[in-house]
Parts: structure tokens; sequence; C-alpha cells
């Protein structure tokens, strides 16, 4: 891939992933935020958290399913706008939900358990958007680095379990978000198993090779 190309599709990505912030800025600006405005911008980084951080997780998929490396490019991207998505929708619940009003919204959190999903899932991005750097990458060990990181599909689970657990009877959304990351799980969990198999045969196969060595230079005269 080009430099050019790479860069396209990162600006891409940014115009896409601000484009939901920019419409509701808009729409706070015409005062069309609906009965209650409060809800609505809650819900819509809801939404739009859910789906930028489901983005985020079918890069990978779409490399192991269509053999593609473009995607790969942009799965910090997407997780970092996920990252700043959720924060925005924390912050909003935070100043004009609560008025930081801190006790009255740790009672909430103890008393709703969906809220608490939805703190798991920002506890768990946190680290993820904190060491997205090469340089944390360095830091860490690649493999230190890759073991912390797969705590985006807790984040994930508990972002649509949250979703799932508030939304109204009827709302069918929560339920095409859960198929998705299930089918996106379904995926990663297929590769690692047939990664797994390949380094088991692998190591068998140069097991026996030794043997065999070792079976040569025992007997040769």
């Amino acid at each position: 891939m080009t430099r050019r190309t790479r860069i396209t599709l990162k600006v891409v990505v940014w115009a896409g992933c601000l484009a939901p912030l920019l419409l509701l800025g808009y729409r706070a600006w015409t005062d069309d935020l609906g009965a209650n405005p409060i809800s609505f911008v809650t819900n819509t980084l809801g939404d739009w958290t859910l789906r930028i951080l489901l983005a985020s997780l079918a890069m990978t998929p779409l490399r192991i399913v269509f053999g593609l490396s473009w995607p790969i490019t942009l799965r910090r991207l997407l997780g970092l706008f996920a990252f700043a998505y959720v924060c925005l929708h924390f912050s909003v619940w935070i100043v004009l939900d609560f008025f930081f009003d801190w006790p009255r919204m740790w009672a909430d959190i103890v008393k709703r358990p969906y809220i608490t999903l939805g703190m798991l899932a920002l506890l768990s991005l946190t680290p993820l958007a904190a060491t997205s750097t090469t340089g944390m990458i360095r830091r860490l060990g690649a493999r230190t680095w890759t073991r912390l990181h797969r705590l985006v599909y807790i984040a994930g689970a508990c972002a649509v379990l949250h979703y799932l657990w508030l939304a109204k009877v009827g709302v069918t959304d929560p339920y095409w978000y859960a198929g998705a990351l299930l089918v996106l799980l379904g995926i990663r969990a297929g590769d690692w198993s047939r990664r797994a198999i390949r380094r088991r045969t692998a190591a068998v196969a140069a097991s026996a090779t030794s043997a065999r060595l070792i079976d040569r230079k025992r007997f040769s005269p």
C-alpha cells in the first residue's frame, strides 16, 4: 500500500468519525435535539461509541477472511475514536445528568448493572488508549502489549451488554450489534484455533525430525 493510499484511508476515517459530532453540534445549534436533549446526546454518543468500536474490531477479521492488509492500518485510529466517544458519552452523564453529584452517581452505578457494564467498557479501553503509541509497544514488548490489548474484546462485550440491558422492549439495534460482535469474535476464535493447530503440528513434526536425527547419529557406524 502506498503512503498516499494510507493517508486517504485515514482522512476518510477521520471524516466519518467526526461527522456524527458535527451533526450533533448542528442539531444543538438549531435546537433540534428532541424533547429530552440530554438523553438524545447521551444515546447518540453511546451508539457511535459502539459502532466505531465494532468497526475497529472488524479490521483484523477483514484481513483474516479476505486477505486484506489495509484494514490493520486503521485499527488503532478507530480504537482511539471509540475511546474519545466513550469519554464524551461518560462526560455527558457526569456533567449534564448528575452535575458532578458523585454520591448519587455511585449509587446509580451500584443500583443499575448496565451502568456498571458501561463503566467496565470505559475502564477496559483506557489502558488501550494510553498504550496505543509505537513507543509504548517498544516499552511493553510486543507480547505484553498484544495481551493487554485483548481487553478490547472485554470492552466490546461490556458495551454490547450495556446496550442490551438498557434498551427498551421492541428496540432491535442492540441485537444487531450483539450479532455482529459474535461474528467477529467467532472469526478471531477460528483463526486462533487454526494457528494453535499449526503450531502443535509444527512442534510435533520438529520433535519427530529431531528424534530421527538422534537415532541416525546413535546407530551410524
